[in-house]
């Protein structure tokens, strides 16, 4: 096959995903500190951008080098369990945080951990389940009328993924919208007891709306395109509509690391231990809420 530069890029942004990712899940693995709930979480979320940024290589190699139906069914498999459970993880992170704001006083308990593994089995079982579809035979390699804008996907297939994409897109709104209400309420009432002016509410409020923002505008801006031209789009359409949406996807995992990972402060004084060659697994933490991360 020519090589087709769309293929490059997206093979480099599998590479730039698989590298960030690897350290993030290779820090969580090797610090006996990070076994809380927050960062269970936040391995998920790494390990499935890790395995996306994977597939994007694996892709590109079997594609140009070892070209297969069988092995690309496998290759699509693995993308798109590890995308939905890259989305799925960042439902979870959010309902984590939105709980240990709600419930502030019971969320350090053995309920926590529970719910975090009942939610981590939920999230790989149904990505594993998306992603054996087209292995199982849920493919158009045999009518090609029935493809989608992501070949070997059929159009039913990718308007389920599309459709789930706009529901957990919906419930963290949602979710972040009474995560924000709960911060600036308690930001008040601190502000009132202690007697501080009305300018430091207004920072904490500001503040938590710029996160908002920022976490929300990235999940939105890297797959909203991809998801309604997913609805939209046609097998007959160009091949470049579907890389140019396809794209900004992928971004998503490489931005996650720096917000959900990167961001938090016991993970970066991890990283700064192990640049300097001073790392130990005993290293003190202290201990964070979700929110903060």
């Amino acid at each position: 096959l020519a090589l087709n530069p769309w293929d490059v890029v997206l093979c480099i942004s599998g590479t730039i995903i698989s590298c960030e990712n690897a350290i993030v899940v290779v820090v969580i693995l090797y610090t006996p500190a990070f076994r809380a709930p927050m960062f269970l979480l936040i391995g998920s979320l790494a390990t499935a951008d890790l395995l996306a940024g994977l597939g994007l290589i694996l892709h590109f190699a079997f594609v140009y080098f070892i070209p297969s139906e069988a092995v690309s069914l496998l290759t699509v498999g693995l993308l798109v369990t590890s995308f939905t459970a890259s989305v799925s993880s960042l439902l979870t992170i959010t309902i984590d945080r939105y709980l240990s704001l709600y419930n502030a006083l019971t969320y350090y308990s053995e309920r926590t951990v529970t719910r975090t593994y009942i939610m981590l089995i939920l999230t790989w079982g149904a990505s594993i389940c998306y992603g054996l579809l087209p292995v199982m035979g849920w493919n158009c390699l045999k009518e090609p009328s029935a493809c989608s804008v992501v070949r070997p996907l059929t159009k039913n297939h990718l308007i389920i993924l599309s459709v789930s994409f706009f529901a957990v897109f919906a419930a963290m709104l949602q979710l972040y919208v009474q995560i924000c209400r709960i911060v600036c309420r308690h930001a008040h009432q601190i502000a009132v007891q202690r007697h501080l002016l009305a300018s430091s509410h207004y920072v904490t409020t500001r503040k938590g709306i710029a996160t908002l923002a920022v976490i929300l505008g990235t999940f939105a801006s890297c797959w909203l395109p991809f998801a309604v031209y997913g609805l939209l789009g046609d097998y007959s359409y160009p091949a470049l509509y579907t890389y140019a949406t396809l794209l900004p996807a992928t971004y998503n995992s490489m931005l996650n690391p720096v917000i959900y990972a990167f961001r938090n402060q016991e993970i970066q004084k991890v990283l700064w231990a192990v640049c300097c060659g001073c790392f130990s697994s005993a290293l003190p933490f202290r201990s964070r809420s979700p929110s903060d991360v």
